[in-house]
């Protein structure tokens, strides 16, 4: 009666039960409102009122119109207007021929005049919107006057010429149109003239076969028009679509303006092009500088204003406050790139390819001093600065690939070790990797970044990040330029260490993220010296020599030792395996020199107490030792002792207080250097394999036992007998002979005895259950044999009278089944 449910059974009904009562108030409270207005009509109509409100439901609430009257009239309108401007159209394609050249034109000019005057006397009566599908079949018709006049009178002219002027004129007419007094409401006579107003230039250009030069001229020409329209006029559908030419015809004048800067072989090429970009930037520059100065304007005059005149302020003039500060941050990150992409490819014509990039960074850098230099809004300083922070970011990751090959060409090494030492540095780390074309001015653009890093940035919360990354790039153009130059093989080495020595020293004197910067630094150039040493014998052995002992040297400053002394013990497992190579050693005894390293973890581990890196010096130390294992896994016997050996290592660790749990490891250690020295002593016999787990196993669940009595049995001497007693009984139904049978069952029933003596769960059921199979597996014979001696029908009937017998005593068998279970619960 007092079962509860689980809470989240609970919490799932009080919810549904929640809202069951949320849906009942619902409806009681709508009943009531229905109620509360009855009864104040009651008033005038008592008797009335309360028939209704017997028998009457309450009303329905009608359903709500999806549609509003002016989207229905608006949808209406420009069906309309769009249906008359395609019988025009259908009019003037098809069935123009039908009429003469008066007809024509009184036909064409007065449906045109009507729909361009209709507009205006709509608007007196208040009819907006059906002005406005009036004046768009108006404007519409303009244009098939304009195709008209071309059929008609002047068929010989070049159509794209034609179409140049007539939409010079149309975009005239229509501004005008919607700028007269009568029309100047109406919304779509001056976004449709702007929109006309892209074609002209562009037009014309093509009509006369201009080349792209001309044609990206043009482009950018209409591009600043419309920027200026944008940022003038104050009319937000104008302005709108003023800033959507300017960003299109703008992107492609841009995109062809870089093509050609590009695609120039010739420095009046380059320099054509690189006056398109910097008319394109230019464009950019006014518009942000605009935007940015109409923002702070806007802002700097809004004091007492709003609180006298605001409200006759029109949302369309307030609206007009330029760009916004975003936008001007954007179009002066753009105006620098262009103006980087305009110098910069005009320098490219008259420079080698190989200063190409540099070129370009160049230009990047003097960017820079236009931001410190003048007056400029704060977006567009900000904005240059992001633009030549962008072409140095660039410059940076072209320079990339040449530091990679340089870090990680050496590997290439590892198939071939100790082949022969290269002639120079660049033969060194492109063993498979091919050299990258132009590398000559990586370390040029690498260091002129990172001076810039080191001078520039004069902020406070920028000046500890710059300075770390100028001192990553120091040490990239110090890497590369080796193999740039092609110095010598050993000097190139000498250099790779003494920077490798330099950035830990730096790393000692240096604090908190420079000093981590430090220390990876020094380890990639470490390991690229590393590889870069398996060419040669002997600058393998002398390079790991000397990296070993910097590392080892530098772990005596307690706040690098946590990355420096694994460093040390990586290379000195290294150098180990590679003495042993160079002497002639086979891998197996090069692992007895490789134990070394696990030694010098161990010992290192104490004195480094609670701190940090002892576990980054133990796991190197427990790796070295797994390569040791791996080297002698070839030679059993040498296997063995090198197990033992890692057993000792690992017990030895074990006595610490805090890595009592290692003593597991220590003990299997040990357990597996006896297997595999049985193996190599060719003993095939499971005891001999299984004893020396079992014993020691047995005396450890004893002292667990005298140290917790309440310790389960199965726990202390579970496994110790089943390591023994399971393999031997699998042995023993296999072996033909009658002696481990024998011994088997002696030893399963002296367990099962101290097991009842002693009344513990895992020695009886164990030696119970191995010495009935064994006793079954050695009677099985007699069996078979009493079984073949006896009728057909006598074992069924012994089963028959068997099942009779169980369950006659059925009763008394339960009883005694749950006291032997209530027997073996007893024990321990």
């Amino acid at each position: 009666m007092n079962h509860l449910p689980p809470p989240a059974e609970e919490l799932r009904l009080l919810d549904a039960e929640l809202r069951q009562l949320d849906s009942r108030r619902g409806q009681l409270l709508a009943r009531r409102a229905w109620l509360v207005a009855t009864l104040q009509q009651a008033r005038q109509q008592p008797q009335q009122a309360w028939a209704q409100a017997r028998t009457q439901p309450p009303p329905i609430a009608w359903s709500r119109s999806e549609t509003a009257a002016p989207s229905v009239q608006n949808v209406l309108l420009v069906l309309g207007g769009v249906l008359l401007t395609l019988a025009a159209a259908v009019f003037t394609l098809v069935s123009w021929g039908h009429l003469g050249i008066t007809g024509r034109a009184l036909v064409l000019g007065a449906v045109t005049l009507a729909a361009l005057a209709g507009p205006a006397l709509l608007l007196k009566r208040g009819l907006r919107s059906t002005a406005e599908s009036v004046a768009g079949l108006g404007l519409a018709l303009t244009v098939l006057d304009a195709y008209a006049l071309h059929e008609a009178a002047l068929p010989g002219t070049d159509g794209t010429g034609y179409a140049a002027a007539a939409a010079a004129v149309l975009a005239g007419i229509w501004s005008a149109y919607g700028l007269l007094p009568a029309t100047a409401a109406l919304r779509l006579p001056l976004p449709c003239g702007l929109t006309a107003a892209q074609f002209p230039l562009l037009l014309w250009a093509l009509s006369a076969d201009a080349g792209p030069y001309v044609i990206s001229a043009a482009l950018l020409v209409t591009a600043g028009l419309d920027a200026v329209a944008a940022l003038r006029l104050r009319t937000g559908s104008v302005r709108i679509t003023a800033m959507v030419g300017a960003y299109s015809t703008g992107a492609l004048g841009i995109l062809t303006a870089g093509w050609l800067s590009l695609a120039a072989d010739t420095p009046s090429a380059g320099a054509r092009a690189g006056g398109l970009l910097l008319l394109a930037a230019v464009i950019a520059a006014g518009a942000a500088w605009w935007g940015a100065g109409s923002l702070s304007g806007s802002g700097s005059g809004s004091g007492s204003d709003s609180d006298t005149g605001s409200s006759s302020v029109s949302s369309t003039d307030a609206s007009w406050q330029g760009p916004g500060e975003k936008h001007a941050l954007g179009l002066a990150v753009v105006s620098g790139l262009l103006a980087v992409g305009a110098f910069g490819g005009t320098a490219r014509s008259w420079l080698p390819e190989t200063w190409t990039v540099p070129a370009y960074l160049a230009c990047g850098i003097v960017l820079l001093a236009a931001v410190r230099a003048g007056r400029l809004p704060d977006a567009v300083r900000l904005g240059f600065a992001w633009a030549s922070g962008a072409v140095q970011a660039l410059a940076v990751l072209w320079a990339l690939p040449v530091v990679a090959v340089v870090v990680l060409g050496p590997a290439g090494w590892i198939g071939r070790v100790w082949s022969g030492a290269p002639s120079d540095a660049r033969t060194a780390v492109t063993v498979e990797a091919p050299w990258p074309p132009d590398a000559a001015a990586a370390p040029v653009v690498l260091l002129a970044v990172a001076a810039v890093l080191a001078l520039v940035s004069r902020a406070e919360q920028w000046r500890s990040r710059a300075r770390i990354g100028a001192l990553g790039l120091v040490w990239a153009a110090a890497l590369t330029l080796p193999a740039v130059v092609g110095i010598p093989y050993v000097a190139g080495m000498v250099v790779l260490g003494a920077m490798a020595a330099a950035a830990l020293y730096a790393g000692r004197a240096m604090v908190s993220a420079a000093r981590l910067t430090a220390l990876l630094l020094s380890l990639t150039t470490s390991l690229s010296l590393a590889l870069a040493s398996l060419a040669s014998q002997t600058a393998t052995l002398v390079m790991l020599s000397v990296l070993t002992a910097l590392f080892a040297s530098a772990s005596w400053r307690t706040s690098l030792v946590s990355v420096t002394a694994p460093a040390a013990l990586v290379y000195a497992a290294a150098l180990a395996s590679a003495t042993g190579a160079a002497v002639d050693w086979p891998p197996a005894r090069t692992a007895l020199l490789v134990l070394a390293v696990p030694v010098a973890a161990a010992l290192l581990a104490p004195r480094l107490g609670a701190h940090r890196a002892t576990v980054p010096v133990e796991t190197t130390g427990a790796a070295a030792g797994l390569l040791a294992v791996g080297l002698a896994v070839t030679d059993p016997p040498l296997l063995a002792l090198v197990l033992a050996s890692c057993g000792v290592i690992t017990a030895g660790t074990a006595l610490r207080p805090d890595r009592r749990p290692v003593g597991y490891a220590a003990t299997a250690l040990f357990v597996l250097a006896a297997w595999v020295r049985l193996a190599a002593w060719e003993v095939g016999t499971p005891e001999a394999y299984t004893l020396p787990v079992t014993v020691p196993a047995l005396l450890v669940g004893a002292l667990r036992r005298r140290r917790d009595p309440q310790a389960s049995s199965w726990t202390a001497y579970g496994p110790g007998l089943a390591a023994t007693l399971l393999p031997s009984l699998v042995a023993a139904w296999g072996d033909p002979h009658w002696t481990r049978p024998l011994l088997l069952g002696t030893a399963a029933l002296l367990v099962t005895l101290l097991g009842a003596r002693y009344h513990l769960q895992a020695p009886l059921v164990l030696g119970g259950s191995v010495l009935a199979l064994v006793a079954l597996h050695e009677l099985a014979p007699y069996v078979v044999q009493v079984t073949g001696a006896l009728p057909r029908w006598a074992p069924p009937a012994l089963a028959g009278l068997l099942l009779l017998a169980l369950g006659a005593t059925y009763e008394q068998r339960i009883r005694d089944v749950r006291r032997v279970r209530e027997v073996l619960g007893r024990m321990n």
